[in-house]
């Protein structure tokens, strides 16, 4: 690999990229972990499946809404800046929901979280972006995607262990403690070149700089994009972060070990698939093809999980599920081509806002969809499936429909500010 190209040099900025990712671990162990505590929270709070659907959705709605605002102030603050103001949210929101004495607090703890988390995978796609050589963005980024999956397993067989051995408060507690020893090292070890002094002062750049959405979303390509990150991994988390365990539980009659085993397994897969499909990068050329044609396997596969009654069918779609998601890193690949450098940071911010407002309304309409099965009588888990496979099938449908970019789409006069 050739050296990044900036003023630090390319082991410097592996070492910053690395503790970047563990605040980008840490959110990654936050909004999944509704997907083993659903069931002791269900059973402590008497939570109807909506209330639960609100409860995971908290995070991701406080996530995605604070998208833009983290990537302006990625463009004119900076990386570290950012990071460093953000993540105390997560741990102060990771206290309230250790302490939370019903849903109400619990849900408002969730958001503070998700503010905090808010800079956490942005941070680490702008600063590849920034710091490394571009023919290298989709392997970079498919390794951060994989590290990133470490904080999954906590939220496994680990964290079952816990909640049997002890409760579900202790993993907001550890959380906490790891969330601070996070923000320390970042504080410590990441730190940007020298930029020039503004000739005027930063704030006064806020307002153009949140004017530049308005250029990213008046390009015809935005909409497309925009579509297909609205439901793609909004599946993969609304099952793996919230419907997991009680789905194994209910259904099968697994236990909640079992769950956190399986959830364990999907957590060890997601280390490595995003790292795969980086490699496997078809490149500018061919890379939209393959994301119109693999969202429509989770569609499969999810459809099979809302009919089948045979454990080890659901399992190996669970599997295949997770596998496949690790077509995530060309969607971050296909953005970065579509926009040009200087519009990376607000690109990035918006592509994930897109994604993780579809998290929270897919999570939120489950939950709808759930209450409205058992209301009518029929398998809240089928109801569930069903609706994400329909979710999925209409973002994959407008991706495909909508204008793609233009070849030289990082050099169009209308993709300037």
């Amino acid at each position: 690999m050739t050296a990044a190209p900036s003023s630090i040099t390319l082991r410097t900025a592996w070492v910053m990229l690395l503790t970047l990712i563990l605040g980008f671990a840490l959110s990654q162990a936050y909004r999944t972990v509704a997907g083993i505590l659903s069931v002791p929270l269900i059973a402590q709070f008497g939570l109807s499946p909506q209330e639960m659907g609100a409860v995971a959705a908290a995070f991701h709605f406080a996530f995605g809404g604070m998208q833009l605002i983290m990537g302006v102030g990625i463009d004119v603050y900076g990386i570290r800046r950012t990071i460093l103001a953000g993540f105390p949210m997560t741990v102060l929101g990771s206290l309230v929901s250790a302490i939370a004495p019903n849903a109400g607090v619990l849900i408002f703890g969730q958001a503070l979280i998700g503010i905090g988390c808010a800079p956490a995978f942005l941070v680490c796609t702008v600063f590849i972006a920034r710091y490394f050589p571009a023919h290298r963005f989709a392997a970079i980024s498919g390794l951060a995607l994989g590290m990133g999956g470490l904080g999954l397993i906590f939220t496994g067989t680990p964290l079952a262990w816990l909640v049997e051995q002890s409760n579900w408060r202790a993993a907001f507690w550890i959380l906490s403690a790891l969330s601070l020893a996070a923000w320390l090292a970042i504080f410590a070890k990441v730190h940007e070149p020298a930029s020039p002094t503004p000739a005027s002062p930063r704030w006064t750049m806020l307002w153009p700089a949140l004017k530049g959405y308005g250029a990213l979303l008046r390009l015809p390509h935005t909409a497309g994009i925009l579509c297909l990150a609205f439901v793609c991994y909004a599946s993969f988390i609304t099952l793996r972060g919230l419907w997991l365990a009680p789905y194994l539980v209910d259904r099968f009659g697994e236990s909640l070990i079992f769950s956190g085993n399986i959830a364990l397994v999907l957590s060890i897969i997601s280390l490595f698939s995003p790292s795969l499909f980086g490699r496997l990068d078809p490149g500018n050329a061919k890379r939209r093809l393959g994301l119109i044609l693999l969202p429509w396997t989770l569609v499969l596969f999810f459809t099979t999980m809302a009919l089948t009654h045979q454990l080890w069918l659901a399992v190996t779609c669970l599997l295949l599920i997770a596998i496949f998601m690790g077509c995530a890193v060309w969607q971050y690949s296909d953005v970065r081509n579509a926009y040009p450098n200087h519009m990376t940071g607000r690109a990035m911010a918006l592509f994930t806002m897109s994604m993780f407002l579809g998290v929270a309304v897919m999570q939120s309409l489950s939950g709808f969809v759930a209450q409205w099965a058992l209301a009518s009588g029929y398998d809240k888990y089928s109801a569930v499936f069903i609706s994400v496979a329909m979710m999925l099938a209409l973002g994959s449908i407008a991706f495909m429909v909508l204008p793609s970019p233009p070849k030289d789409a990082a050099q169009t006069p209308e993709a300037a500010d």
